[in-house]
Formats: C-alpha cells, sequence, structure tokens
C-alpha cells in the first residue's frame, strides 16, 4: 500500500516535471470590431500528440472552451469563414493556431491556449492573453516613402461601425482638403485614388508623387481619424546622358 509520503513525492516530482513544460502565446491584443485575429500557441515537443484547445474566461478552471483539436469541424486549416472559431496543430512546428472571425465586443476578454495533459496529478498546461475588441480605425503603415514621380498605397482600417460611414483623405490641419468618397465608395481624381470594400478597409493610392506631396495626412472615418506621414525623395539622375555623335568630316 502506497504510504502518504510516496504521494507527496510522486505529486512533487510531477509537478516539477509539468512546471518546466510549457505553453507560450503572443502578449495581449487589440482588434477592430468586425475583424479577425490569429493566435499562435508554442508549446513543448512532448505535446506534440495531446488535445489542444481553446477556452474563454478570466479563471482557467471555469473557463468555456470554445475549440479544441479533437472536434473535426473546429480543427481544420481551411475552415470556412461561417465558423467563428478554428484551431489546428502544426505537430511539425510544434504550435497551434486559434482564429476568430468577426468579433464583436462581446468577445472582449481572457483567453487561454491549452494542452490537455490530464490524470489526477497532472494539471493542464496553458498560457493566457486577453483580446480586446474597439471601435475606431488602424492603419497597416501611418509612414509611407516614395520616389517623385512614382506611386505609394496605405491601407485604413475601420471597425463595423463605420462600415457605411465617408472616407476621408486629408492634409493634416486642412479639413478644406479633404477627399471624400462617394456613394460607391470610391474617389478619383489624377493623383489621388481612395476605394473603399465596405466592409472593414479603404486603400488610398498616392500617384506622380510630388515634392509637394510630403507631409503629414490623415485618414478618417467618421469622427475616427489616423496619421500618416509621406516622404517624397528626389527622383534618382538617370545615367543617360546627352550622346556624342561621332561625325566624319571629309
Amino acid at each position: 500500500m502506497v504510504n502518504m509520503h510516496t504521494l507527496i513525492l510522486l505529486f512533487l516530482v510531477n509537478w516539477i516535471s509539468v512546471s518546466q513544460c510549457r505553453v507560450t502565446t503572443e502578449g495581449d491584443q487589440a482588434v477592430l470590431e468586425g475583424r479577425s485575429v490569429t493566435v499562435p500557441c508554442h508549446y513543448d515537443p512532448q505535446y506534440a500528440g495531446y488535445v489542444k484547445y481553446w477556452c474563454q474566461g478570466h479563471i482557467k478552471n471555469f473557463c468555456t472552451t470554445l475549440a479544441r483539436t479533437d472536434t473535426p469541424r473546429s480543427a481544420e486549416p481551411d475552415a470556412t469563414e461561417e465558423e467563428k472559431v478554428t484551431i489546428f496543430d502544426d505537430q511539425v512546428q510544434q504550435v497551434f493556431t486559434v482564429t476568430m472571425r468577426n468579433l464583436k465586443t462581446a468577445d472582449a476578454g481572457w483567453y487561454w491556449c491549452g494542452v490537455e495533459v490530464g490524470g489526477v496529478w497532472s494539471a493542464d498546461v496553458t498560457a493566457s492573453l486577453h483580446i480586446n475588441v474597439v471601435h475606431g480605425m488602424s492603419v497597416v503603415n501611418s509612414r509611407l516613402s516614395g520616389e517623385e514621380g512614382s506611386s505609394i498605397s496605405v491601407e485604413c482600417l475601420y471597425s463595423e461601425k463605420y462600415r457605411q460611414s465617408e472616407k476621408k483623405w486629408c492634409r493634416s490641419g486642412d479639413w478644406s482638403s479633404c477627399l471624400v468618397t462617394g456613394s460607391n465608395g470610391t474617389y478619383q481624381d489624377r493623383s489621388v485614388l481612395i476605394q473603399d470594400d465596405r466592409k472593414w478597409a479603404f486603400v488610398v493610392t498616392l500617384s506622380r508623387l510630388r515634392m509637394r506631396d510630403a507631409g503629414w495626412y490623415f485618414c478618417a472615418a467618421g469622427q475616427q481619424q489616423m496619421a500618416v506621414h509621406v516622404l517624397v525623395t528626389p527622383r534618382a539622375p538617370t545615367s543617360d546622358g546627352p550622346q556624342e555623335r561621332n561625325l566624319n568630316i571629309t
């Protein structure tokens, strides 16, 4: 019969071994409402064959499981857009990824990457992060650079709340300079094209850049604005100079 000291020793050995094994993930994230987020969860090699899961809740022991790798429908890498949460385990790279789509403000909160270890003396191996779902805007790149005469593009992202709002591209400090999309979600002149996909992004393309185009701008949706800096560099001199002509004088 196993005595109490043996049980305690077994528990401590197991606790030490589990504490040295881990799951890691990214830090806290902020996501625009209506957009998607993909979270990588890395695990140690010995967990390759274990079930992985994703759950929501402030306390791990009481969180709600949203996806598991042993649930076929949620574990397919090519899952359809209609599925809210999908999970895929890449055992070669030792990482499982979770994708959450069409996020709402109610989806904000604490989430857990988990490896189901099981057993009386073995706790699951987990890592947590907080996801915040926000209204507003962001830009893919807030600092752009292009050579004189070339073209550059900036992608302005917005949350679901602003899908039907006018989209604008303006010189910072000069509201009279704003270029506004029409009813079809576009604006175009000789040097600026604005295209709104009416889902979560509009793209501003500046063509035929001139030196005077350099400076601060902002893209706007509703009352939301995001600053963008444009740098225009001088056109590089060409190596083709005037060609000398050889004249044969007789």
